[in-house]
This record gives C-alpha cells, structure tokens and sequence, in this order.
C-alpha cells in the first residue's frame, strides 16, 4: 500500500517523499534500539542479584544507568519524529505546486499544436493570455515553494542537529557516571580460602546515582543557534500583504516578459489578480 502512495505522488515530490519513508523507518530502528537496551539493563541487574554483594550493588546501579542510556534513544526517535514532520511541509507544498507546472506545460503544448495545424487561429490570442495567467501563477507558486522550503529545510535540521547533539551530551554524562560506578568494584585477585573484605563504596554508588540524576536535571544543551528570517512570511509562505499587492503588476509584466517571443505579433492580454495558494490547509497521506 506504501509503495502505491509512492507511485501516486506528484514528480516533484517523489524523492522528498522517499526521503521521510526512510527516516520512518529510522525512528523505528532508534525506538527498537531504546526497547532492546532497556531490556539489556534490566537482565543486567537480574543477574547481579545472583552475585555477592559488591556485583550485585554496582551492576542493579549500573543498570539504571544504561536504561536511562537506553531512554535516550527513544528521546531522539521523537525529536526525530518531529524533524520529520516539518520536512512533510516541503513536500506537501511540492505536490502543491506540481498541478501549476502542468498546467502551464498544457498550455504551452496547446499552443505549439495550434500554431502548427491553424497558425492564423484567432483561439492563439486566448490561449496566450491563458498562458501569461498560468506563468504568473507559476511565478507565485514557485516563489512559495523556494520560500517554504528554505525555510522549513533550516527548521527541520536546527530540530535534526540539537537532537543529535542533546543525545550526545546526555550520553556522555551518563556514561562517564557509568564509569565512575563500575570504577567503585574491587578486582584484585583473591587465592583459594581468601574472603573478600566487605563492600564499603554503597554511599559512592549512591552518590553516583545522584549526580548523575542532578547531571539531567540541570542539562543544557550547548549549540549554536541556527537564526532564520522568515518572520516576514505571510501565512501563504509569501511576505506580508501590502507586499503581495505591491508585487501584481511586476508579476504580470514579468509574466508577459517569459511568455513573449520576439516572433509573436499579437500583444498578450493582462489577467486579473494572482492567486496565492495556500501552504497550510493542503493535507496528504503521511508516509
């Protein structure tokens, strides 16, 4: 059914498409890998309880530690989930704009075919100006896309890298913690008939516990601000309103400038106000 809605998706949004599909499946490896090193920690400290004392201590902290470790993955997964989800608005305003391109490309067609079977037909004169319409449209819908996307390219991968970065740092600290616990276990070797001297580093190892829990508490992450300056943009991915209107005529003239051709004789007529298509109210089926 998945590789149906693939097929489905409009040329332009094909390979965006394929792209959040595979980071579908990414989430679920990092969620599988949260699942599976939680159960790793778990059996750990089921195991320390068959061993003396001083094991049994280090290995049930040990293995808090490497749950909560283990948590850390799942964290990703959903701040990945999110980065996600702002890259779908890309390819939601991608398969927005695809209709508009077809339509110009129609137009055109429909032209060349005319000029060749009734180059003198008067329903040229129409269709240009139906293409001046369309090319102005394109211009817009284009601009929305460039704006969208850079846009939400650089929000995506801001949520993306700090993620990468949080769980990196989290990590670490909870390692070196780690560290600290499994560095409290004597190991000097004992001859046959020797007792072990009892185990004096249960306070240590609470301490450790403790730190490394104030550690989260008190974590903040340490990277660079990624500063954008799409505020200007208007809810349809386009700058403000009195902009938009200040822009129609250039869109227009601009519009005649592409569709005109030094051969053409016939002056192209002027459409009325360009649409701007909405970038928020369009949904499609999430990979």
């Amino acid at each position: 059914m998945s590789s149906l809605r693939g097929i489905q998706q409009p040329e332009l949004s094909k390979k965006l498409y394929k792209l959040i599909k595979t980071e579908n499946h990414q989430v679920s490896a990092y969620e599988t890998a949260s699942r599976e090193s939680q159960s790793v920690a778990s059996q750990l400290s089921e195991w320390g309880e068959t061993q003396d004392d001083a094991v049994s201590d280090i290995s049930d902290k040990l293995g808090v530690l490497l749950a909560e470790i283990a948590e850390q993955e799942d964290l990703f997964a959903q701040h990945l989930e999110d980065s996600r989800g702002v890259l779908k608005q890309i390819r939601n305003t991608e398969s927005s704009v695809q209709p508009t391109r077809n339509h110009k490309t129609k137009i055109q067609d429909e032209i060349q075919k005319l000029k060749y079977k009734e180059p003198t037909s008067p329903k040229l004169v129409t269709l240009e100006q139906e293409l001046v319409r369309a090319e102005a449209q394109s211009l817009v819908a284009e601009a929305q896309l460039t704006n969208v996307t850079r846009q939400k390219f650089k929000e995506a991968y801001d949520l993306h890298t700090a993620a990468i970065i949080e769980r990196a740092e989290k990590q670490i600290m909870l390692a070196q913690q780690a560290r600290r616990l499994v560095n409290l276990l004597d190991d000097t070797p004992t001859v046959p008939g020797e007792e072990r001297a009892p185990f004096e580093n249960s306070e240590a190892a609470r301490e450790v516990l403790n730190d490394a829990e104030a550690g989260l508490r008190n974590y903040s992450p340490s990277i660079e601000p990624i500063h954008s300056a799409a505020g200007r943009l208007g809810v349809n991915a386009m700058p403000g309103s009195i902009e938009q209107e200040a822009a129609q005529p250039r869109i227009m003239q601009q519009a005649e400038e592409i569709v005109q051709s030094p051969q053409q004789q016939e002056t192209v007529g002027r459409g009325g106000q360009v649409p701007y298509y909405s970038t928020s109210e369009t949904t499609y089926v999430a990979a």
